[in-house]
């Protein structure tokens, strides 16, 4: 299981944030019916809950906004992609149908209002990834969005570099159909959705639709 380490800098500024990550082994087939079909009931209820003001208020993304704050970056310019997601589709706007992983963690991003890390295992550079802050100049390629400003964005690190913010994930350790080691990492600044629902359903989706097996959950608090 790989760890995770919290710096100072991110427990000083957000001192309720618990992590969980689960690791299993995968498949990561095209996207099924039945599973699009989840996760577009997912976005109609949300649509049917909440006006555009009342999204970046959520518990759980407004707690993540205000960590964006205390490490000194703007939520306004570089949304927590909980908050993206929930925007995109209150805004009536179709997500986009990926794959069986990508949009598993879409749906329970949407559902439970946290911002959740999807990497590949067997790209991560160690056994351990450390949550900090994000560096002036410190080089980033978000995924489909090219190199990000991380400065002052929580950012979880291997030994070559970042892997992921709450913004987006990197180009280098993203899911791919041939991922077959998965690490998620559920960021939860204010709690939402509890916990353990959200492993009961992760599990539950990772089974039915990536032959997960072998699955193992780490849960540290700042």
């Amino acid at each position: 299981m790989t760890g995770i380490k919290i710096e100072d800098v991110v427990r000083e500024a957000a001192p309720g944030l618990k992590v969980m990550a689960i690791e299993a082994e995968v498949s990561n087939p095209p996207t099924t019916d039945e599973l699009w079909q989840e996760l577009g009931d997912v976005a109609s209820e949300i649509k049917a809950t909440y006006e555009m003001p009342q999204i970046n208020k959520r518990p759980a993304i407004a707690a993540t906004r205000s960590a964006y704050k205390a490490l000194g970056k703007d939520p306004n310019r570089y949304r927590p992609s909980s908050e993206a997601l929930c925007r995109r589709v209150v805004k009536g706007m179709e997500l986009y149908r990926i794959d069986a992983l990508v949009d598993i963690i879409n749906l329970i991003s949407l559902k439970s209002g946290y911002s959740i890390g999807g990497f590949d295992a067997d790209r991560i550079d160690g056994d351990t990834v450390t949550l900090g802050r994000g560096a002036q100049d410190e080089p980033y390629e978000g995924i489909g969005r090219g190199m990000l400003n991380i400065e002052g964005m929580p950012v979880y690190r291997d030994r070559t570099g970042g892997i992921g913010t709450p913004t987006s994930d990197n180009e280098r350790t993203k899911l791919t159909p041939e991922t077959r080691r998965l690490l998620m990492i559920v960021n939860d600044y204010g709690d939402e959705m509890p916990l353990p629902e959200v492993e009961r359903l992760t599990r539950r989706l990772l089974e039915k639709y990536c032959n997960a097996r072998n699955i193992e959950v780490l849960e540290i608090h700042a």
